[in-house]
């Protein structure tokens, strides 16, 4: 057993977190997030020096926050964990040298952690009584699909996280976006349509209004076997070329519910074909989605309903929605399978462990 504190600060969210280890569950003692989206609304997105600088601001509160609510002393910790790639490099910055600062204060061991990771642990939490995904007992192969604002990767899992490899999310790709990732391609339409950022809820909760997912007919590209890649961009072109000429009618506001339903769907379309694709072409026993872009209400929908229609024998896999967009409850998972693996730094190694934007596949 062991207790781990979580940093994640490669975004717009500043969080920190605590989670309690053992053989049968990741326990989430605590997990404090303080959200950027009101300070970069203005801009239509999010503005790196900001984010960075609002970090500085936010670390120290969130950890103490974080240590507060789980009721641990921070000498108790057995390790702390920070995402140190990818993501913004001042903001990771932020959280890479609080962490080593902590770590070297309290003469605790380092886990590096990188932020794909994360999500891909994230199925595994468990908060307040509820039973987490038994990892040990779950059907193998898994594919696992991380689908958020950053990234669109399929990867293969063979087994569970204490068994990854330091280059699991390597060796275990298999489909990935060619261009924009399907959390951009919601961000950026829903820019193109008016709403403000984020966008991908707009388009959701619009979509919802009575929208017509068959009312616009906009492109699904890579529909070929042949890959399991993703291509976006192409959609975002259709769909700033179909919102111009709504609105030079002075149809694009009552079009809305329809356009954000076509958009939506063919988004979702897309992620269904190629996972369906891959689960067929590797014989894979389970599912899961982790990501910004798996709170999406459309794709749990989908998965929810047709998921013996592509050979699955159990439900997906899904975390909870508030592990499916940016928090450190996750970072605290995934340092802590890597801690039992043994894989961290100690003492003055880690007084070089730097932040990198790359997430180096």
């Amino acid at each position: 057993m062991s207790i781990i504190l979580g940093i994640e600060s490669s975004c717009d969210e500043c969080s920190a977190s605590v989670v309690h280890y053992s053989a049968d569950a990741v326990e989430v003692l605590s997990c404090e997030t303080f959200s950027q989206i009101a300070i970069h609304r203005p801009y239509g997105g999010v503005v790196p020096e900001i984010a960075s600088r609002n970090h500085l601001e936010t670390v120290n509160p969130m950890i103490e926050a974080a240590l507060k609510s789980s009721g641990v002393n921070a000498r108790n910790l057995d390790a702390i964990a920070v995402t140190n790639r990818p993501g913004l490099v001042g903001a990771l910055l932020v959280g890479v040298s609080a962490a080593k600062s902590m770590a070297y204060a309290l003469d605790k061991p380092l886990v590096p952690v990188h932020h794909l990771e994360g999500h891909a642990t994230s199925i595994f939490l468990n908060t307040q009584g509820k039973p987490s995904v038994p990892r040990n007992e779950l059907p193998y192969p898994m594919l696992l699909a991380i689908v958020s604002g950053g990234h669109t990767n399929l990867h293969l899992v063979p087994a569970a996280p204490e068994l990854w490899p330091l280059d699991f999310l390597k060796r275990s790709l298999v489909g990935r976006s060619r261009d924009d990732a399907a959390g951009e391609a919601f961000d950026k339409t829903a820019k193109l349509l008016g709403f403000p950022y984020p966008g991908g809820k707009w388009i959701d909760e619009t979509a919802a209004l009575g929208g017509n997912p068959k009312a616009f007919d906009f492109p699904r590209a890579l529909p070929q076997k042949a890959t399991l890649d993703f291509s976006f961009s192409g959609l975002k072109t259709a769909v700033a070329l179909k919102a111009e000429a709504l609105r030079k009618k002075g149809e694009l506001q009552a079009s809305l519910p329809d356009l954000c339903a076509s958009v939506q769907e063919a988004i979702v379309d897309a992620l269904f074909l190629k996972i369906s694709l891959a689960v067929r072409e590797y014989g894979c026993r389970s599912l899961a989605i982790v990501g910004g872009v798996a709170a999406n209400s459309r794709l749990r929908g989908r998965l929810e309903n047709e998921w013996k229609s592509i050979g699955l024998t159990r439900p997906p896999i899904l975390p909870e929605m508030r592990y499916c967009t940016d928090n450190a409850a996750m970072i605290a998972g995934a340092g802590a399978f890597r801690f039992r693996q043994g894989q961290f730094l100690q003492g003055t190694d880690y007084l070089t462990l730097n932040a990198f934007a790359s997430p180096e596949f």
